[in-house]
């Protein structure tokens, strides 16, 4: 039997603490709370959690801080809780590498929902779609080798690149898909994602991201490239890294 996954609520609000614990908990999550940025470093460094469910706003170090730190210590999946509903808040929580948000007042089966498909994705196995037969697959992706295995982005030097579970999906797709060019609609329906993403402009978002990983120089990219009118293409052997 599998262990249970460990949630970390961090949130200013002990209402929305005490909701939220009492919710997960009673579908089989373990959970810890923290009401701040400093709180829940603590927290982090006592139960190392698999998902970090992170409100946007809150005093003193905000959430943006807070997921950045994250991303480069641990690397945990991250629900964003943004107040409103607002492109800005969607786009700032992308681009710091939250791999999901849900706006307030959120309804806690959606929340339980995306959740459940953050930690899914973020289990170290293959992708379901049909590319990744060879068992321990290592793709060089530009500056970085991606594991299709171990679901890890790793540098020439064989360190870990912070990646979220979306970054990971959509560059496995690229992987399977090489020298072929996929729309936005097309790379949501290989990466899983066909219903999550609320609007399209969140996949020219990560890619940005995935190009200041893997690209030698990200403003003129070569791994992943946009082919005007036809979306993004993944050129392999177009940089330095190798498996």
């Amino acid at each position: 039997m599998s262990e249970p996954s460990r949630i970390l609520i961090v949130d200013d609000e002990a209402g929305i603490q005490e909701l939220l614990a009492e919710y997960f908990s009673s579908h089989g999550f373990l959970t810890r709370v923290a009401a701040d940025a400093a709180q829940a470093r603590v927290r982090i460094s006592e139960c190392a959690p698999d998902l970090v469910l992170l409100d946007l706003n809150m005093p003193g170090e905000n959430g943006l801080s807070l997921a950045r730190w994250l991303r480069e210590n641990g690397n945990p999946g991250i629900v964003m809780l943004t107040a409103a509903d607002a492109t800005v808040d969607r786009i700032v929580g992308l681009e710091v590498g939250a791999d999901d948000y849900v706006a307030k007042p959120f309804d806690l089966r959606e929340l339980l929902a995306r959740v459940r498909s953050v930690l899914r994705r973020r289990k170290p196995v293959f992708p379901a779609a049909g590319p990744h037969e060879g068992a321990g697959r290592k793709i060089a992706m530009g500056t970085c080798v991606l594991d299709l295995e171990e679901r890890r982005l790793t540098d020439a030097a064989g360190q870990d690149v912070p990646i979220t579970s979306m970054e990971f999906d959509l560059l496995a797709a690229f992987a399977a898909n090489p020298n072929r060019p996929l729309d936005r609609d097309r790379l949501l329906e290989l990466a899983h994602h066909k219903r999550w993403e609320p609007f399209d402009r969140s996949i020219d978002i990560r890619i940005a991201r995935l190009r200041r990983k893997i690209e030698r120089d990200p403003g003129k990219p070569e791994v992943l490239r946009t082919v005007r009118g036809a979306g993004y293409m993944f050129v392999p052997g177009s940089s330095t890294g190798s498996p």
